[in-house]
């Protein structure tokens, strides 16, 4: 399903009404340039979750843990990481048996790390503050 977002807010908007309704193990592989929404999809991805706290980008940490919701939010960003060997090394098995959602930012930088079970959302930045947001995998829940 396709989306057009004129704003930040309906962005995180978008996020929330996507998060609402995922099962634990989730993972959301977020493929788009620097610039184009992603971190505002998780905002919305961590309200629509229940998750009250502030969501920054990981880019340095690689991930950032949010709980409080009605489960884990954990946010990647493989920015900085060459290879799905590289996610497998920071724990990425650990974070996937411990019942959260994964928002994983870049994930085109580690191809194959994923097992075809993942939600994909994809961004295209249309204007300063138009977006484009794709978001194949599972049921259409927006």
């Amino acid at each position: 399903m396709t989306y057009i977002t004129h704003s930040e807010s309906e962005t995180e908007n978008l996020g929330a009404g996507f998060a609402a309704t995922l099962p634990a193990g989730a993972v959301a592989a977020l493929y788009g340039e620097l610039g184009c929404g992603k971190t505002a999809f998780v905002r919305g991805m961590a309200k629509g979750m229940g998750i009250g706290c502030l969501v920054n980008s990981p880019t340095f940490t690689i991930v950032n843990e949010y709980e409080g919701g009605k489960m884990p939010l954990f946010h990647f960003d493989m920015y900085r990481l060459g290879s799905a060997d590289e996610l497998y090394d920071i724990g990425w098995e650990d974070y996937l048996s411990r019942g959260g959602v994964c928002a994983v930012e870049w994930s085109e930088n580690v191809p194959g790390a994923f097992d075809g079970d993942e939600y994909t959302v994809r961004f295209t930045k249309l204007s300063d503050t138009d977006r484009e947001i794709t978001i194949e995998g599972g049921e259409d829940r927006c």
